[in-house]
């Protein structure tokens, strides 16, 4: 009777497994989408810290 056992686990245990690794595969390409996203936002935040860098010197050179 103690034979019946893997095979009850392999009959649980393989369609969830294979659940698993499709949720697994999704989750990686969500991660490596919002990754390029928050790329694009970092590089839009340099590119102000930059723009106000200039401001600030022109106002403190200007006297302003």
């Amino acid at each position: 009777m103690y034979w019946i056992t893997p095979i009850v686990v392999a009959l649980i245990g393989g369609p969830l497994m294979l659940a698993l690794k499709r949720f697994d595969a999704r989750n990686t390409k969500e991660h490596g989408e919002n990754y390029k996203v928050l790329r694009r936002i970092e590089d839009k935040v340099d590119h102000i810290d930059d723009r106000l860098d200039d401001h600030v010197e022109y106002h403190l050179k200007e006297g302003l």
